[in-house]
């Protein structure tokens, strides 16, 4: 999905009455994400992706009853406009300032204090895109290596069923950067709702150990992540698991962009050789 077409869906939407041509693009992944006056809207990607924005609307009016900082719903329930999801959201304020490491830790804290919704929630599929996200990819990356990520998919998922957590589990964020983190002049809120779930609360933890030892987060940014939430998940033995386990994801990830751009077909390559290497030390870049 190109700008054009999640802004054709946009307007189908009707969401944005006589604005939605205006509307600002922030983000083009999964979903593109637009915002005009009071309102965000989220365009995902295709159909499959109607019963995680289902989720994340029921898990949006779940955290505004629990009173945890987060993103709110304008609209309860998603739409399905010629194939793709939209849902709705109320516009945060300007920040104020980037978020850092701390905030998102304090703000992980909040999450896993609180008590568990009313309603399921799944564990925390890492791994469960890969397969969509290498189809998405085709023939824009060798077949080799897209073989080799659904072995490493099949390795890992079976390592982390087999682990035996630190932490008590319950109720995570699943995406845990401080990209997700929005510092409006209130404080920091969570946004990007997509991806809680129920599971080892160490999969939150993992993720700015991989920011830290593969996209160069500094050190003392990240012992202010580790103090501020009271723990280094690379105390754990487990660790080394679901950092593979996200690498894996992180991998397939980028490949779905390969088809038509070049950049990101050049950072795919550049991961996958690291992984087959097991050269630890490699730089990944954001994309």
């Amino acid at each position: 999905m190109d700008e054009a077409r999640a802004r054709d869906v946009l307007a189908a939407a009707r969401v944005l009455p006589g604005a939605d041509r205006e509307a600002r693009l922030l983000a083009l992944g999964e979903n593109a994400v637009f915002a005009a006056g009071d309102l965000v809207v989220k365009v995902g990607r295709d159909a499959e992706l109607l019963d995680r924005a289902r989720r994340e609307l029921d898990v949006a009016g779940w955290l505004a009853q629990a009173g945890v900082p987060a993103v709110r719903a304008a609209e309860p329930k998603p739409l399905l406009v010629d194939g793709h999801p939209v849902t709705v959201w109320h516009r945060l304020p300007d920040a104020v300032r980037p978020a850092e490491p701390r905030d998102l830790a304090e703000l992980l804290r909040f999450v896993h204090a609180t008590p568990p919704p009313p309603f399921a929630l799944a564990g925390r599929d890492l791994l469960g895109g890969v397969e969509r996200w290498l189809r998405l990819a085709g023939d824009a990356v060798d077949p080799a290596d897209a073989a080799y990520l659904r072995e490493r998919r099949d390795a890992f998922a079976a390592q982390a069923a087999a682990l035996t957590p630190h932490l008590p589990p319950g109720v995570i964020h699943g995406d845990a950067l401080p990209r997700n983190v929005h510092v409006g002049p209130d404080g920091p809120v969570l946004v990007d709702l997509e991806t809680v779930s129920s599971d080892l609360r160490e999969h939150d933890l993992v993720v700015m150990a991989l920011s830290h030892d593969r996209y160069g987060l500094p050190d003392e940014a990240y012992t202010s992540f580790t103090e501020a939430y009271g723990w280094d998940v690379r105390e754990w033995e487990g660790c080394s698991v679901l950092r593979g386990a996200r690498e894996t994801a992180s991998c397939a990830w980028v490949a779905q962009h390969a088809p038509g751009n070049p950049k990101a077909l050049a950072e795919f390559e550049r991961r996958v050789a690291s992984l087959r290497d097991g050269d630890e030390t490699v730089r990944w870049y954001p994309f």
